[in-house]
């Protein structure tokens, strides 16, 4: 079986900003979620099988304790906000199993489900449905890969190195060095990609890297423009850089998902026929029946 793992806040805000607004019976907007909805039932027509997502019910997490500049959910469309607890609640009406996430954020429950079903023998292959950068160091050779599912392009251990120049474990620690915009984080002053990538990919983590620039191995050193002056840095901020790590590395806490065969979707649930007249959209109930009727 393939395992296939969703980010709903990211499909929320894509389906937000690419799909046409559509008002419930009450007027309330509820587009995006309908787009989700129709996404996930294309993935279920398409030959998923068992399907996890995963929101974030609230924006902040415990990271927003640790980085007062760590993403909030400040300046976030009312519209587009509103429609979360809709989203959790009309997949679990759908029979889609969903992690509402409170304290941890979607992409550590993501990593939770990844690793828990990477584990599982019976286990093809685990699909991350996302294009957020943090998930890559969850991938793990062709077993753990993530799947863009708006280009369709899917990427592997190698294709992690290809797009960021560090293997999947070093992702952390590529991100302290450059930051995150969308996370909030600035990573290290005069810390690029490409250096980043040059020197994580040979020391691997922080820790390994010295602050002592006469200590770096040659090709390292001759590699990157400016070695000296970004040693200096590293060396005065390591606290900083180990505190974005911190940020950037993904809780796992298997307590989330117990085995896999939770995530098997059998259909939906009596309520969905309720949620799609609020929706007032029928199809989607005619769709997910014609779906059960063919497995």
């Amino acid at each position: 079986m393939k395992v296939h793992l969703v980010d709903g806040t990211y499909e929320l805000f894509r389906h937000f900003y690419g799909a046409p607004p559509r008002a419930a019976e009450d007027g309330v907007e509820v587009g995006a979620t309908r787009g989700v909805l129709t996404s996930i039932l294309s993935m279920f027509d398409d030959g998923a099988t068992h399907m996890g997502v995963a929101t974030d019910h609230v924006i902040e997490s415990f990271r927003n304790d640790l980085w007062p500049g760590y993403k909030r959910g400040e300046g976030i469309d009312p519209d587009l906000f509103a429609q979360f607890p809709l989203l959790e609640s009309a997949l679990e009406a759908l029979g889609v199993v969903v992690w509402p996430m409170v304290e941890l954020e979607a992409d550590d429950a993501l990593a939770s489900a990844a690793a828990v079903a990477a584990d599982d023998e019976a286990v093809e292959q685990v699909i991350i449905c996302t294009p957020d950068k943090d998930l890559a160091q969850c991938v793990v050779g062709r077993r753990v890969v993530q799947l863009d599912r708006r280009t369709g392009v899917v990427t592997d251990a190698a294709g992690v190195h290809d797009k960021f120049g560090v293997p999947p474990s070093s992702i952390p620690d590529w991100l302290a060095l450059v930051g995150d915009a969308a996370d909030g984080f600035p990573g290290l002053a005069g810390w690029g990609k490409r250096s980043a990538s040059v020197v994580l990919d040979h020391y691997g983590h922080l820790e390994a890297i010295p602050d002592d620039v006469a200590a770096w191995d040659e090709p390292v050193r001759a590699g990157v423009r400016g070695a000296a002056r970004l040693a200096g840095v590293l060396a005065e901020q390591r606290a900083s850089a180990e505190l974005f790590r911190v940020l950037a590395t993904l809780r796992v806490e298997r307590i989330l998902l117990d085995d896999v065969g939770e995530l098997e979707w059998l259909g939906p649930t009596p309520e969905f026929d309720a949620v799609c007249e609020y929706l007032r959209d029928a199809d989607l109930a005619e769709r997910a029946a014609r779906l059960v009727d063919r497995r």
